[in-house]
């Protein structure tokens, strides 16, 4: 009995670490490769001819075009059946283009499901990151980005427009920020995951410095946009990616004074709470955590 019960826990204990690897991505250069078990995934509408699929990693969107379907990340490996599922019960459109929105292997990890003939578009540096990965070297080279921008890029017209933006460096060097300008509505990745501390990852370029002030350029440049999804979180609004802005630059002036008053960072994390005026934000624990946002912060200050 005994043994059962310790076997049963550390079988709980391996499925929390996959999901907190799921979220995460390697260090430069050591991808992820191989299949994981699918999470169920669940589908809602977002607007008429737009959908986000959520589970299985970062969330996903489907957007409806008359050429067929275009999807915004790609989840963990092993989802890809269950994400055309998911598009199959709103549309018999076939899939074909998908936009990365950055490298981590719970966006772009079922790249590799769908067929060459899907155009992959991302921007300049997520390519470049991605490259790194042992998921995309080698025959699976080819599920890298085929199209790539630097600042601005405008894909479809009409009604089935995307445009994709570059602002900085945030969560990475390559954040894009795709836009659909007939619908009012944003896939912002990772930059904006959630009401939570930001998740930096400084391997694949993050930017602690960068990341407010890369949200701001954001909040006040795209103005014809009312709905945000969000990398891991629900729907938000205009107002909350102000808010998440604000947020960031004030953690930022929070590191300046911990390294003014000469804290360390294990001083400074253990110091670190949520300001009172921004209820319901809570401390991610991935990629480190509020210690590697620190350190993060500490090393691109002190240089």
């Amino acid at each position: 009995m005994r043994r059962g019960i310790v076997l049963g826990v550390l079988l709980a204990l391996g499925a929390l670490s996959l999901v907190a690897v799921g979220f995460q991505n390697p260090p430069a250069g050591q991808g992820r490769g191989g299949a994981q078990t699918a999470q169920p995934l669940e589908i809602q509408k977002v607007k008429d001819s737009l959908y986000m699929i959520t589970g299985g990693g970062g969330n996903t969107a489907a957007f409806i075009t008359d050429g067929g379907v275009v999807v915004v990340d790609t989840k963990n490996p092993g989802n890809g059946q269950a994400i055309l599922d998911k598009i199959k019960s709103v549309t018999s459109k076939p899939v074909t283009m998908i936009i990365n929105t950055h490298t981590h292997g719970d966006h772009t990890g079922s790249n590799e499901f769908f067929p060459p003939t899907v155009d992959i578009v991302a921007h300049e540096n997520t390519k470049a990151n991605m490259e790194k990965m042992d998921a995309f070297k080698g025959d699976k080279a080819k599920f890298l980005p085929k199209k790539t921008y630097k600042d601005k890029m405008t894909l479809g017209k009409g009604k089935d427009e995307i445009d994709l933006f570059y602002f900085g460096r945030a969560h990475t060097s390559g954040d894009a920020w795709v836009v659909f300008p007939s619908l009012r509505a944003m896939h912002a990745g990772d930059a904006f995951a959630g009401k939570n501390t930001p998740i930096i990852d400084p391997n694949n370029g993050g930017s602690a410095v960068e990341y407010g002030k890369t949200l701001a350029k954001v909040s006040s440049t795209i103005k014809n946009v009312d709905t945000i999804l969000t990398g891991h979180s629900t729907l938000m609004t205009p107002a909350d990616l102000k808010e998440y802005a604000d947020f960031n630059n004030d953690f930022l002036t929070w590191v300046q004074g911990e390294i003014k008053a000469g804290k360390t960072v294990d001083a400074a994390a253990a110091e670190f709470k949520v300001p009172d005026k921004y209820k319901g934000y809570t401390v991610s624990t991935f990629l480190g955590g509020i210690k590697n946002n620190i350190q993060v912060a500490y090393n691109e200050l002190k240089k």
